[in-house]
């Protein structure tokens, strides 16, 4: 009996690991919805409309030419008891930098209230071979920009 229990807890510990691993493909043009490609995982939500603007006023001014960028969302944290998070995510978009123009790596903090984005402060962003370095930070916290 204990020999099932214990099972039973490792395969549900493996099902819980593998679901946050959900993709989405980008919006087209700006703050528009992300079409998810991978079942929603337990625990996570797609940002709002008003989550993404909040995202967006953080990322533009690092960029060359903002109107013209295109985000990929991440999926979000439902299940938060802080009141201050990392996300991470990509842009395509100009950079003010021409090496770095194309898939940007970003990683804002966002302030949260009642379980939702109401405030986000640019902490990194870098695309090029330096995207990766935005990557394994985002890892640190146990995120993934893609």
């Amino acid at each position: 009996m204990q020999v099932g229990i214990l099972k039973l807890m490792a395969v549900s510990g493996a099902v819980l690991a593998l679901s946050a691993c959900a993709a989405t493909m980008p919006s087209t043009g700006g703050p528009g919805p992300a079409k998810t490609v991978a079942p929603a995982s337990l625990g996570q939500r797609d940002l709002t409309p008003d989550e993404k603007k909040i995202i967006i006023n953080a990322v533009a001014p690092d960029l060359k030419d903002p109107e013209s960028a295109k985000y990929y969302w991440t999926k979000f944290s439902a299940l938060t008891t802080s009141d201050s998070l990392n996300y991470c995510a990509t842009v395509d978009a100009k950079s003010p930098y021409p090496a770095y123009d194309g898939r940007q790596a970003y990683i804002v903090e966002i302030k949260v209230s009642g379980g939702r984005v109401i405030g986000a402060t640019m902490a990194l962003i870098a695309g090029g071979k330096d995207a990766a370095l935005v990557a394994k930070m985002c890892a640190k916290y146990g995120l993934s920009p893609n």
